[in-house]
């Protein structure tokens, strides 16, 4: 990403304060590991203090109680907490790049008791369905389907292929990234005598909170009767699941390949790492982090837990058991 600022400019933005030379510029931003003139890194991990003496970028962004052990020649940047400056940074840059204006692509459809509000973005080959609200400043990127009486908040992003069934309600500031699916019908058959399945019809929807981030090809299933609910803040990678009725508490959040079973409450600032399947009617409490691959088949009642495995179980127990099926291997 290509950027030009001054030392005082990038203190400013982070309310930050400048040790060195103010007037060192960036043009670009490269990891601490490539440092080098004009470019712009970050310090906040422990394990990379080796390329703070190494490298040599203009600038550095580190923590105010960041103590160098030798003197440095460039100039440094200190902030409350360096990688939450540097998300703070990117958002800057990105929504002052970012032009609002309003456009109708002349294949995209639309009808005339769909509403739009201000600046509203319609791409090529869009679909925006009847009695649909989009508000303002919304970007609904190429070929997305946005199906009859949903509603859409306002700066939105909709990013192509991303497919949003009839009736869904999605909140302000959402990222929705390409090819997700918002409303399919959940997984519900219901088995026959002669044993084949009938399918369970799914009349309910997909309600999605406030400043949420879905990932590409990302699955979110509408509910029976009710509502599959997403809470506000919530980020949510790429390639997972959410099944019908389950509920995601405020600001929770999942990596790739996650899995949740119909009809899962997660509480609130929970972590999914990757490919963590939860199985379905289970309730997890507030905090709770499930490492990766770990399977979750029971409620989780204590909040603040670090669970692995599968099942997961707490971590510190979890490492005991390795200790002694490794040691029992071993002993082979």
């Amino acid at each position: 990403m290509k950027l030009e600022y001054s030392a005082a400019q990038l203190a400013e933005i982070l309310h930050g304060t400048v040790d060195g030379d103010a007037s060192a510029r960036v043009t670009r931003f490269t990891k601490i590991e490539n440092a080098k003139k004009g470019s712009l890194c970050f310090f906040a991990n422990p394990k990379y203090e080796e390329y703070v003496y190494s490298g040599e970028p203009s600038v550095l962004l580190v923590n105010k109680d960041f103590v160098p052990k030798q003197p440095l020649p460039y100039t440094l940047v200190r902030v409350d907490n360096a990688y939450s400056a540097l998300a703070e940074l990117l958002k800057y840059i990105q929504e002052s790049r970012r032009k609002y204006r309003r456009h109708r692509s002349c294949s995209a459809t639309r009808f005339c008791s769909t509403h739009f509000g201000k600046k509203v973005y319609l791409g090529a080959h869009a679909y925006v369905g009847r009695r649909t609200v989009v508000g303002d400043f919304t970007h609904i990127g190429e070929n997305v389907y946005i199906g009859e009486d949903c509603k859409i908040g306002s700066r939105c992003i909709l990013y192509p292929g991303v497919r949003i069934y009839p009736g869904m309600v999605i909140g302000d500031n959402v990222i929705i990234h390409a090819n997700a699916v918002i409303g399919s019908d959940g997984f519900g058959n219901a088995p026959q005598p002669d044993g084949t399945w009938k399918k369970i019809e799914h009349l309910g929807n997909v309600v999605i909170g406030d400043n949420v981030e879905i990932g590409a090809g990302t699955t979110i299933d509408r509910s029976e009767m009710e509502s599959t609910i997403i809470g506000n803040g919530v980020k949510i990678d790429n390639l997972c699941q959410i099944a019908h009725n389950v509920v995601i508490g405020d600001n929770t959040v999942m990596a790739a390949l996650t899995g949740i079973a119909g009809s899962a409450k997660i509480g609130k600032n929970c972590i999914l790492a990757g490919q963590v399947g939860i199985t379905g009617h289970v309730v997890i409490a507030d905090n709770t982090t499930v490492g990766a691959q770990g399977g979750v088949i029971g409620n989780i009642r204590k909040s603040g837990q670090t669970l692995v495995g599968s099942p997961a179980i707490d971590a510190k127990l979890y490492m005991k058991a390795y200790a002694l099926f490794k040691a029992a291997a071993e002993e082979k």
